[in-house]
């Protein structure tokens, strides 16, 4: 348990095995670090928020190789979020996708509304993609307990959960402690998105990036 591996195709394969078997391993990100484990296994899912000790009405992110993973995952992006995904991903964008009927993932989170939504990402890191197109899409979370500064080393990874861990798979440091931009569709707001939490990418060129990728809204 908590054993750290430098990343490689060995480390790799392991990781994918822990998480298939309802394990909690720790990846490098285009971000910060992040404690991840498979989306449909809602003991696993538990585990991580028991670890981070965070609170259950904080959704975790499903995290993906390729945008194209969101069908076979019974998820959309809806309006104008689908335009932002092809401008921002990958890189450390993570727009709210609607969750369709069939969705199985333990992680969707239901609205107020009755809609049920999923956080998704696709890292911006050649890394990452490699470990997540071995195990497939992941629940995942910034490697930290609940309010505390994300990690950005294994070390920082490490010293937040020990031996509580499976496996830490070491990427080297992150580019810093700052986590994704999340960005939600909103009719009634300006642009038609809310930006929930402005991470790296900020919330002035999330909006720019609307207008010139089509007009506004009515494009």
């Amino acid at each position: 348990m908590g054993e750290v591996c430098t990343v490689n195709e060995e480390s790799i394969a392991r990781a994918a095995r822990i998480i298939k078997q309802g394990g909690v391993v720790v990846i490098p990100t285009d971000t910060v670090y992040g404690i991840a484990c498979d989306p449909f296994n809602q003991q696993a899912i538990d585990r991580i928020y028991a670890l981070k000790q965070r609170p259950r009405y904080k959704a975790l992110q499903v995290i993906m190789a390729d945008v194209d993973a969101l069908d076979d995952l019974g998820l959309y992006l809806p309006a104008p979020l689908n335009r932002l995904a092809a401008a921002f991903l990958p890189g450390a964008f993570s727009p709210i996708a609607i969750a369709q009927d069939d969705c199985r993932l333990k992680t969707i989170r239901r609205e107020s509304d009755g809609r049920a939504t999923q956080g998704i990402r696709v890292p911006n890191s050649v890394l990452t993609l490699r470990i997540l197109r071995a195990t497939g899409p992941v629940a995942a979370s910034s490697a930290n307990r609940s309010g505390d500064e994300s990690a950005q080393s294994i070390d920082e990874a490490v010293a937040a959960f020990g031996d509580q861990v499976d496996l830490y798979l070491d990427g080297g440091p992150t580019q810093g402690h700052v986590a994704s931009t999340v960005v939600a569709a909103d009719s009634t707001e300006r642009d038609g998105i809310s930006i929930l939490r402005e991470g790296v990418i900020p919330q002035a060129v999330v909006r720019e990036a609307l207008h010139i990728n089509g007009g506004g809204l009515g494009a």
